[in-house]
């Protein structure tokens, strides 16, 4: 579902730090800490993921999958494209 890379480049595209990651997301910053620990792919609760993922969402990050549209390989992050802007 997500990587602690993932998580690490989300936060910083954001410019936020794990205490503001926590406050976004409703977690504890030792939960945070214990995720961006992990050596891939973050294994947690599904709520607590959830979270997560809807945290970045919420904020304007997607979080691309392995295998998804992208024009690198691998997973990542990017910034949303707002609605109806066309990508420009």
């Amino acid at each position: 579902m997500i990587t602690a890379s993932q998580m690490r480049a989300a936060r910083a595209l954001l410019g936020i730090d794990q205490r503001q990651l926590a406050e976004m997301s409703g977690l504890s910053v030792p939960t945070i800490q214990r995720m961006e620990a992990s050596e891939d792919r973050v294994r947690g609760v599904i709520d607590t993921l959830t979270k997560i993922v809807d945290a970045f969402d919420a904020a304007g990050i997607e979080l691309i999958g392995e295998n998804a549209a992208s024009s690198g390989a691998g997973r990542g992050v990017r910034y949303k494209l707002a609605k109806g802007s066309g990508g420009k």
